[in-house]
């Protein structure tokens, strides 16, 4: 099984509403884009339109992989004479004005158009029947891999290192950890101040370097203020840092809780960044209805429990962290906190389609896929396409012997360690080479 082969494999439409209002200070555009994530078009707008980048504002964040249309407000003024302006792959057209920046709360729902790719005939063949039964059970409303770039780009958990007061090794993990996912100017950016880590009167000869200029700034100013520098991070990015902890102790305690809850037998298990979440492949009615109208806290200093076993499942999953509630907190920064929030456990996919099988154009032999489904915000449509698909996704990743039952039970799936960050081969600059070079020819000589 193969998804995002293609922009136009994943396609995402935001349903919004917004109060419209003739003098509103908030101009409200819907964005198409592609092979872009919502920062890097902020960026982009924020820097070919010459607006203030906090004069923006989203009402989510989308993957870079894939089609979308969102909304963008801008607060002050328009972005051009015409109602549609450009900005190389990026077509973003006025709706009207509003007087609030946006936020969650303007959109209603998020509808999806996915192709999958790379099935085999039986593979496809099962598309219908596994829809249907996630219709009748709901997925497990996890938060996944989209959730962290952090971690996916090596970097490890980041939130980790705040709440221990670890300023500096936490602005080396953003600011000088490259990834080797990633090939671009960016990356550059990290890997030079990898190798000048503490060299701040330097500049990175990149022009992705400029959007670093304010935490660098303060670093030249304060050679060892690493919290004030770290402070200087675009605020939605930073309470990322802690998102991606918080989430991820989300998504444990929950699988704690199901396995308590469920019999393993009827439970499946899918690999994603993080490690591995678990799924029902079917519940008796009295049980969907309890845990469909259910909720699962993400922790918080304040956070309080009514039912005993969420408790002990959502703190078991904290302390496997080495962490207690107390611990949510980043020392003397109010600026960085996390929040208690109840989120729903399951979600149901709402009007899902699953189209005929057709022949693959990019994988040839194979066939293709094509559903499409709606979901509240904040749920993840790559949950519900793998998990209904969960039977090619386990194929593809690790053989079985014949007569091995597919999907994995809940016992070959133990509660998951954050992965660590993968070591990562030295690189080096030209400069720095041609030195080494020369410093070994001169220990040959030596030797002769």
């Amino acid at each position: 099984m193969k998804i995002k082969q293609r922009p136009e494999d994943f396609v995402v439409r935001e349903g919004y509403r917004f109060e419209d209002d003739p003098e509103g200070s908030v101009w409200v555009y819907r964005m198409d884009k592609q092979k872009v994530s919502t920062l890097q078009a902020l960026e982009r707008i924020s820097h070919d339109f010459a607006v203030r980048r906090r004069h923006l504002s989203v009402c989510g964040l989308k993957d870079k992989q894939g089609r979308t249309e969102q909304l963008v407000g801008v607060w002050g003024g328009s972005l051009g004479e015409s109602e549609v302006v450009q900005s190389g792959d990026l077509r973003l057209q006025l709706l009207g004005r509003t007087a609030q920046p946006l936020s969650s709360g303007n959109i209603t729902a998020n509808r999806f158009e996915v192709t999958v790719r790379d099935l085999s005939p039986e593979e496809a063949a099962r598309a219908a029947e596994s829809a249907a039964e996630v219709q009748r059970t709901g997925v497990v409303n996890y938060f996944d891999s989209q959730r962290f770039g952090f971690l996916k780009h090596g970097q490890g958990f980041i939130g980790r290192q705040l709440v221990r007061g670890e300023w500096e090794e936490a602005l080396r993990s953003f600011l000088a950890t490259p990834s080797e996912l990633d090939k671009s100017d960016d990356a550059k950016v990290k890997q030079f101040w990898r190798e000048h880590w503490g060299e701040w009167q330097l500049r990175a000869p990149l022009e992705a370097g400029k959007r670093y200029a304010p935490i660098l700034r303060r670093l030249r100013e304060d050679p060892k203020d690493f919290r004030g520098a770290f402070l200087h991070i675009e605020r939605r990015v930073r309470m990322m840092a802690l998102f991606e902890l918080q989430s991820f102790v989300w998504n444990e305690g929950v699988k704690r809780y199901l396995a308590q809850r469920i019999p393993a037998a009827e439970l499946i298990g899918l690999r994603y960044q993080a490690g591995a979440l678990t799924f029902p492949r079917s519940l008796p009615r009295e049980l969907r209805e309890e845990l469909w109208s259910k909720s699962f806290p993400l922790l918080a200093p304040d956070s309080k429990f009514e039912d005993p076993l969420v408790e002990r499942s959502a703190l078991g999953a904290l302390r496997a962290q080495g962490l207690t509630p107390a611990d949510l907190s980043v020392p003397h920064t109010p600026q960085l906190f996390f929040k208690h929030e109840e989120r729903p456990l399951f979600v149901v996919p709402g009007k899902l389609r699953i189209h005929p099988p057709r022949p693959d154009e990019v994988n040839r032999g194979r066939l293709k896929v094509n559903l499409s489904f709606t979901l509240p915000p904040g749920a993840y449509a790559t949950l519900v396409v793998r998990r209904v698909f969960w039977f090619a996704a386990e194929t593809r990743r690790e053989p079985r012997s014949l007569g091995q039952p597919r999907g994995r039970p809940l016992e070959a799936i133990r509660t998951a360690k954050p992965p660590a960050p993968q070591p990562q081969r030295e690189r080096i600059g030209f400069l720095e080479r041609q030195r080494r070079k020369k410093a070994a020819r001169a220990t040959r000589r030596t030797k002769q």
